[in-house]
């Protein structure tokens, strides 16, 4: 091989590999025996005629006895210097013969594994490595890199068939971590012969090829373990303290050390469900802003009403996308309705078409009807249950309010309430169960903290078991959609239906600019599935919980009635026109939003690029949980927050069951907020009041009080909710018109 000459006019300290030239920490040339030689190049831009000679601050040949050489400089220059090296192409050569090919692969485990250590500890997170191992003849002499004034070698090692030479920085700090590891390798080299830690490496070709891995094959039982337990060691020495961080960028939120490549995933996978582990974190940590690194994702909680305000209204535009989930894959049918779609086009078309055709104000009450038709099926189905005995019934309250927001999202998307024959008590039949239980897996399931939302190379072994749950529940819920669906666009084609008479005509009928149907097949059954699926948890868990809690607060309970019965009577059923002078019983369903929310933490928003917020900063690509429980629970914005109590909420002439001040949150706001809110707010309201107006409801005969425990793995009732219920209305206002 040629002699190489370094180069004369070097910028001082320009960057990594101008240091590394510069640094007088280099190995002797003298010391020819050494088994390898690095060639380090910066990828980029640069000119051809800047990679063969003149571009050398960008690249750098230097001889080295192990690789911790170059990790220990790594680590000492980045802390120092705004090193923004990202790539690497590194060639080692070494030369042809067995023993020194064997050094030289038993220093490259241990010496890139510092290699990694010290660039991520050092704030790059980032790094790709191309290597080249080249062997060359034993009597070739190996290129000279420096002069050799410019080297200083601190110590000798003397072994059978190859001379050591150990090399360390002059200026290494006594105390640093690589210090200590460097002392530690150069103890164990000079106290361990060499075939105690060879490795078999092929040598048949003058030029091998690979990836920082590839070929090592441990010969010895021992040096497996040795391998095993060196990885150990990096692990947990990176997991001691967090990652170092440039003294010029803001720092991210607190939270966990996480585990290299994996972030904090094996406490997410052992501490189920992850949501309460979380929020235990926090509360242990004493914040309200936390980061959790999951994999190569920040995830940041939030349970701040004002760190909330600032993520959703004053840099809403930057948070006001969605992740890519392994549920929401499944649930939109690849991303083609509205509420987890990513910011772009296609949530764009679909926003436009839900706000102006779906969900505005003209449309709700043109739907009115169905969803009074509804209200009339609520308490006659109930009223079947309880009045063949003048002590009433137990009834199971879970299933009501459930089936009741089936059939209100049924009626006006499909025009019917039963997908198969139905119940002559106004019941749900077999397909009506079925189909509600699957849209609650579906939900459960969409954002469910999954090992491969945030590692997509270990999806194919589905890990949490999602996948296939979720599979299954789709299944089921496109059985009872799809064929509804495709049977009503075929009557729009041959022209056997003209106007729309629910939800899902108005999809079908919706034209471009040009006339021609807007929406395609895929489009229209992912967005009524995605309605479906915004309908029906939040008013059946908020009514569920709200009785619950007023079953065990009499007077409570009582109050709400005499409200109802002073604003409606005895006469008649209530309806939404009396909504607005139902405000206590309005409270009571906004209690229960704000100490019983339905899901942990509101839909993720992604992060679209960097941003500083609460003095933190914010990653491209963060996903941002805003905590429902930490939000409605916190000590600093309610007295008493696990009380149930609707009266403070009664300041206001009118009660809304939106909170646009994300104290707690019922709908969700911003941009990605919900546009259904008036919708759900109607469901609420006249389920509960309807409940409330048209039976007597008490603690059933031998339980003292309603068990309030919620479900180990949500945010459910533990338990059904199962009340004793009794008519308190004349008998022909609970029969059909």
């Amino acid at each position: 091989m040629e002699d190489y000459v370094g180069p004369t006019k070097i910028r001082p300290r320009a960057n990594l590999l101008s240091y590394l030239l510069s640094s007088s920490s280099l190995l002797s040339t003298q010391d020819f025996s050494s088994p390898f030689l690095f060639k380090l190049k910066r990828k980029g831009k640069e000119s051809k005629r800047e990679e063969e000679g003149r571009g050398w601050e960008k690249g750098i040949r230097f001889a080295s006895k192990s690789p911790l050489l170059l990790a220990n400089l790594c680590e000492h220059h980045i802390e120092e210097q705004d090193c923004k090296m990202k790539n690497f192409e590194m060639t080692m050569l070494c030369c042809k013969d067995s023993t020194s090919v064997s050094e030289f692969g038993n220093s490259v485990i241990i010496g890139f594994t510092w290699f990694y250590l010290a660039m991520t500890r050092s704030g790059i997170h980032k790094l790709s490595i191309k290597v080249t191992f080249r062997t060359f003849p034993t009597r070739s002499r190996t290129p000279h890199l420096l002069p050799r004034s410019r080297l200083s070698p601190i110590g000798t090692v003397n072994r059978p068939r190859v001379r050591s030479v150990t090399w360390s920085r002059q200026a290494q700090k006594p105390n640093s971590p690589m210090a200590q590891v460097l002392a530690m390798k150069n103890n164990t080299s000079a106290a361990l012969p060499t075939s105690f830690l060879t490795l078999t490496w092929g040598t048949s070709s003058d030029v091998l090829t690979s990836s920082i891995t590839a070929g090592l094959l441990p010969t010895l039982p021992t040096t497996g373990l040795i391998l095993v337990a060196s990885f150990l060691f990096v692990l947990l020495l990176f997991r001691s303290d967090n990652l170092k961080k440039s003294k010029s960028v803001i720092e991210l939120p607190p939270g966990p050390a996480p585990w290299p490549f994996l972030g904090n995933l094996p406490e997410i996978f052992f501490n189920r469900p992850a949501f309460r582990w979380i929020l235990g974190l926090m509360k242990d940590m004493n914040t309200n802003i936390a980061c959790v690194r999951l994999g190569n994702v920040h995830v940041v909680p939030v349970t701040c009403p004002e760190i909330a305000r600032e993520f959703l209204k004053k840099q809403d535009a930057i948070f006001a996308s969605r992740p890519l989930t392994m549920g929401t894959e499944y649930s939109s049918r690849g991303y083609l309705s509205i509420a987890v779609t990513p910011w772009g086009d296609q949530w764009k078309k679909m926003r436009r078409v839900v706000a102006s055709e779906i969900m505005s104000p003209a449309r709700l009450r043109w739907l009115h009807d169905k969803r009074t038709e509804e209200a009339d099926n609520l308490v006659r189905y109930v009223y079947s249950q309880c009045k063949s005995s003048e002590e009433g019934a137990v009834v199971d309250v879970r299933e009501v309010v459930r089936q009741y927001s089936g059939n209100v999202i049924r009626k006006m998307m499909f025009n019917k309430r039963y997908f198969g024959k139905g119940r002559e008590d106004g019941g749900p039949g077999m397909e009506e169960v079925e189909h509600v239980d699957a849209l609650f897996t579906v939900l459960s399931h969409v954002y469910a903290f999954c090992v491969s939302d945030y590692m997509p190379c270990l999806r194919w072994l589905d890990l949490n078991g999602h996948e296939k749950t979720m599979k299954k529940a789709i299944q089921i819920v496109n059985k009872y959609h799809d064929k509804v669906i495709g049977q009503r666009i075929k009557d729009w084609r041959i022209g056997l239906k003209k106007e729309p008479e629910d939800l899902l005509d108005v999809l079908i009928s919706v034209k471009d600019s040009s006339g021609k149907p807007l929406l395609t097949t895929e489009e229209i059954k992912a967005q009524t599935a995605d309605l479906i699926y915004a309908a029906v948890d939040n008013p059946s868990n908020a009514v569920e919980w709200a009785l619950a809690e007023m079953l065990n607060e009499p007077d409570m309970l009582r109050k709400a009635v005499e409200e109802v019965d002073r604003v409606v009577g005895k006469d008649r059923l209530v309806q939404e026109s009396d909504f607005l002078q139902l405000n206590y019983l309005k409270a009571c369903a906004r209690e229960a939003f704000r100490l019983h929310p339905i899901a942990p933490f509101n839909l993720p928003h992604v992060s679209s690029c960097d941003a500083t917020v609460a003095g933190y900063f914010i990653p491209k690509g963060t996903h941002v949980l805003l905590s429902r429980i930490g939000l409605g629970r916190n000590p600093k914005v309610w007295d008493d927050p696990l009380k149930f109590r609707p009266e403070r909420h009664m300041g206001s002439a009118e009660v809304d069951l939106l909170e646009t001040e994300l104290r707690f949150i019922s709908f969700s706001t911003g941009r990605r907020g919900c546009m259904g809110a008036p919708l759900g707010t109607a469901m609420t309201v006249m389920l509960l009041a309807r409940l409330l107006q048209g039976f007597n409801w008490s603690v059933p005969a031998g339980t003292s009080s309603i068990d309030l425990s919620e479900s180990p793995n949500d945010l459910f009732l533990a338990k059904a909710l199962l009340a004793q219920t009794k008519p308190r209305l004349a008998a022909h206002l609970y029969t059909p018109h």
